[in-house]
């Protein structure tokens, strides 16, 4: 396989699609299996879009492991290869994918497998932003987290004691970095698909 960016990788954090645990928040406006359904199309449309790519090489770190049947889907559909996620949170599952990366990677890419607003460009300019190893790269959330972080090194202090999910996610992060000095490249404005707003407005792009 021939990438633009061989010395990259994109890792895209996926929970395999098990009704009652993903999507849970378009419940009950959507039964069990329709959250299923949304969690698998949107999953699909990033494989897709970045296998399509041939940016660099995909990684699906998959949660509570690798077993389910449709990731052997994913794995027959796209270029792509299978990791399980670890650790107690999701601060810890994301800093051990991209420490476990970038052991074989020199940049790093971490992304959510439900936010449609992402383009090729933008994952082509996060990429192209870690130039040194005090780059870091964000993707801004509008609910004010985020739906991508890149480095060329590991950060720890990045994921630890972090509460996840609300509105500060992003400001704590910014924080973060300045306190360690290092040097922050956002993307353009993203939306990912929590509420059933969001799940219409993915509906009408």
């Amino acid at each position: 396989m021939i990438y633009k960016y061989r010395d990259a990788a994109i890792l895209i954090l996926c929970k395999a699609p098990i009704a009652g645990q993903v999507k849970t928040r378009l419940i009950p406006e959507l039964n069990v299996q329709q959250a299923v359904d949304v969690h698998i199309e949107l999953t699909r449309r990033i494989l897709a879009l970045l296998s399509d790519s041939l940016l660099c090489p995909i990684q699906l770190w998959c949660s509570p492991d690798s077993s389910h049947p449709f990731f052997s889907d994913c794995v027959d559909a796209y270029q792509l290869s299978l990791h399980q996620q670890q650790g107690d949170d999701l601060g810890q599952r994301m800093h051990h994918a991209i420490s476990t990366a970038l052991e074989h990677a020199s940049k790093v890419l971490l992304v959510g497998c439900d936010c449609p607003s992402l383009t090729v460009a933008d994952f082509e300019f996060a990429i192209r932003a870690l130039q040194t190893p005090q780059d870091i790269v964000l993707a801004p959330a509008e609910d004010g987290g985020y739906v991508m972080i890149g480095m060329t090194q590991p950060y720890p202090e990045l994921f630890s004691n972090m509460t996840w999910g609300h509105s500060a996610v992003l400001e704590t992060t910014r924080q973060r970095l300045g306190q360690a000095g290092l040097t922050i490249n956002e993307t353009r404005q993203q939306w990912d698909v929590d509420i059933i707003d969001d799940l219409q407005r993915f509906h009408q792009q």
